[in-house]
Order: C-alpha cells, then structure tokens, then sequence
C-alpha cells in the first residue's frame, strides 16, 4: 500500500473516536498506536476508566489496523473481541493502545491489543478477531 493511501485511512476516524477523545499515534500494516486520555467522562465510579472506554479504544484501534490492510472494496466488522483487565488507569492518566498482527488472512484478521498505562505497565490485554466483508449496497452515511 502507498503511504498516501495509508495517511488516509489512518486519519479517516470514525466520529465515536474523536467523541472519545482517541488520537493516531502510528499506523503502519503491522502496527497501529492510538492514544486516550482517561477523563472523569469516561470513567467508572471507582475513579479508574470504564472497561468499555477501554475497549471502545481497542475496537478502534483494531478496526483501523484491520482497514489498513483490507483490499480496495472490502470492510471490516468486528467479529470477536476478548479483553483480559489487569490494572486500573486513574482519571488524569493515558492509556494507550498497540496493535500488532497474529493472523492476516483473507477473511480474518486477528488482533492482540496491549493497552498501557502512562508507567508503561500492562493494564488490559485484548485479542480480537475482524472479518473482512464487502458491502453489497453500502448504507448511507448520516451527517450532522
């Protein structure tokens, strides 16, 4: 793939990323970083980041390495997404997520997703799998 198409489906984010607040780090075919400042918005009642803050970052994160990879025409969906949780990320701080191939085929991708804290320690560890569809009739997009 050039790295001018690469750039652009790198940055196309879907609008829920930048609702969360997810920056693109790196996106590269075998790595994508993204980043998410952990907010009292998105985070539990413990004062830690809520799991599906978490994995609304993992999901995109995926979803945009999976894109990365995919065939003009084709999509991706998430088809699985498994998350161990394994140390809480206080309000204030940044998890980040990175991404890295297991398995490229040609109607999966899988996934493993390490997501850390600012200290670098391994706060949720997530593998997931996309499927690679094309869209008969694709839906149309609703714009604001």
């Amino acid at each position: 793939m050039n790295e001018d198409r690469l750039r652009q489906i790198a940055s196309e984010q879907p609008e829920f990323s930048r609702l969360l607040g997810i920056r693109l780090i790196e996106a590269t075919p075998e790595r994508v970083v993204m980043a998410l400042p952990v907010t009292e918005a998105l985070s539990n009642r413990n004062g830690v980041m809520h799991g599906g803050a978490i994995l609304g970052l993992t999901d995109n994160a995926g979803g945009t390495a999976s894109s990365i990879n995919l065939q003009p025409g084709q999509n991706t969906v998430t088809l699985e997404s498994k998350v161990n949780f394994l140390r809480p990320i206080r309000i204030g701080d940044t998890a980040r997520a990175t991404v890295t191939p297991v398995h490229l085929g040609g109607t999966t991708q899988v996934w493993d997703i390490a997501v850390t804290r600012g200290d670098g320690k391994l706060a949720a560890k997530v593998t997931q799998t996309q499927m690679t569809i094309a869209w008969k009739d694709p839906a149309p997009v609703a714009r604001r």
